[in-house]
């Protein structure tokens, strides 16, 4: 059974706080949204039933080396009882430790990024776990077979290199299409940042990049996924920046897709 996981940390975050109070306001939306809590396939979604809440994580110490460890410790021990783990953030920096985690398990992962951003600076501020390098760290060190990186509209020519450099597939949303699905191999991690959407669809997000996805384009491609998923995060949302709740409607749809997908 899939296993839910907060991870309330936004301290690798380069522009604007905010994330680490996501993982609660998204779970507030089974209560206070619009919704509920039945996926589109007419699953309904049900604690205890068909995913296990554990709540959020909690740091003693707050810099990034500490949080690190503490990360990858909980998800590690996670994964010796379940397959299969969600994690909502938090900002983008979780995904390192997490993929460190979930390497240990799975030797030949391979990972979907769905994100506005590469997030593949080799040192963004002087700051080797930066929300905006976690790639860089994951593909370095081989914790990944491969990278499938879509939505990106953010390339500059540092990233871009690392792209070539890291032999990462990438599907610029210039020239977005559903073409990659058919080439996802299994296992397979989806990592699943906010801002892959256009603003429109969800302005609770930190880094506003214009020309993204919508959010029906973002739910097929998560509904037609061929291959099995063992893990996932949502990162990325900031409530702080949120209209409405809609950005965490959204987030909370997302969640609930992604649960069924996983089952």
């Amino acid at each position: 059974m899939t296993e839910l996981i907060g991870i309330p940390f936004d301290g690798n975050s380069s522009f604007l706080r905010g994330p680490a109070a996501a993982p609660q306001r998204i779970r507030m939306m089974e209560i206070e949204g619009s919704t509920n809590a039945f996926a589109e396939n007419g699953v309904e979604i049900a604690e205890s039933i068909n995913f296990f809440d554990l709540g959020d994580m909690f740091f003693e110490e707050t810099h990034s080396e500490a949080v690190f460890a503490t990360i990858k410790t909980e998800i590690a021990s996670f994964l010796e009882t379940s397959n299969k783990v969600i994690s909502i953030g938090g900002d983008h920096s979780i995904t390192y430790p997490i993929i460190d985690a979930f390497s240990g398990k799975y030797a030949n992962l391979n990972i979907l990024h769905l994100d506005a951003h590469p997030d593949l600076y080799d040192d963004f501020d002087d700051n080797l776990y930066s929300h905006a390098s976690p790639f860089a760290r994951i593909m370095e060190t081989r914790k990944a077979r491969s990278l499938t990186q879509v939505g990106i509209r953010t390339f500059n020519d540092h990233q871009r290199e690392q792209a070539r450099k890291f032999k990462v597939n990438v599907v610029e949303m210039k020239d977005f299409n559903f073409d990659f699905l058919a080439k996802l191999e299994a296992p397979l991690y989806i990592s699943l940042d906010l801002d892959v959407l256009d603003p429109a669809f969800a302005p609770g997000v930190s880094h506003h990049e214009s020309g993204g996805m919508t959010t029906r384009q973002l739910l097929d491609i998560i509904q037609n996924i061929p291959v099995e998923i063992v893990g996932a995060d949502i990162v990325e949302y900031n409530p702080f920046r949120d209209v409405h709740n809609m950005t965490a409607m959204v987030a909370y749809k997302l969640m609930k897709e992604l649960i069924v997908k996983m089952m």
